[in-house]
């Protein structure tokens, strides 16, 4: 998390704050976004769309693959811990519910996203969405995989991945107008 190169730590760079009192800092206003995101939602069963996947795209384009990783992992605690941070709630049984599978994915992507913007992806509008799709595709990998074992997977792709097609666009190409455009600005 000593990173300082991620999109986030050259914006707060003029602050002089201890790194690792940002991180704590950031970690939080991640996981903040992440439950205001969760709750913004249009119901679906089993898998309700929300706006957390476009909140995981960002976490992970600015923060680096250490600190996204490390929000994402502080998010699935607090929802352990039974803090209603998830989409309809908290607590242990959500961890292993229909969703469960989404939230470990969107843990797994938010770091490879993270692991591109170590390596400069942000600057480039291409770049960015080679990596927005590789983190999407991990995001539904998990869930439909861990939903298909459960409800079936033909059950599993018609309710967890065909209905969030064309929102998942919607997201990867607001995130790829972001945040070269605040790279590019940040780094002038």
């Amino acid at each position: 998390m000593k990173n300082n190169t991620t999109l986030i730590h050259s914006a707060l760079s003029t602050y002089k704050i201890n790194i690792y009192l940002k991180n704590i800092i950031l970690v939080f206003f991640g996981t903040f976004l992440l439950t205001v995101s969760s709750k913004i939602q249009v119901p679906f069963w089993p898998v309700p769309m929300t706006m957390q996947t476009f909140v995981v795209f960002i976490i992970g384009m600015s923060y680096g693959s250490k600190l996204a990783f490390a929000t994402l992992a502080a998010y699935l605690l607090e929802g352990a811990f039974g803090l209603p941070v998830f989409a309809k709630g908290g607590g242990l049984l959500y961890l292993t519910g229909p969703t469960a599978g989404y939230l470990y994915g969107m843990m797994i992507a938010a770091w490879v996203i993270g692991t591109f913007a170590d390596l400069n992806y942000n600057d480039s509008y291409f770049k960015s969405l080679i990596s927005l799709i590789i983190g999407t595709s991990i995001i539904f990998l998990f869930g439909v995989g861990y939903l298909g074992s459960i409800i079936g997977f033909e059950k599993a792709f018609a309710a967890g991945l065909y209905p969030f097609i064309l929102s998942e666009i919607f997201k990867i190409s607001l995130a790829v107008t972001l945040i070269p455009n605040i790279t590019k600005n940040i780094n002038k």
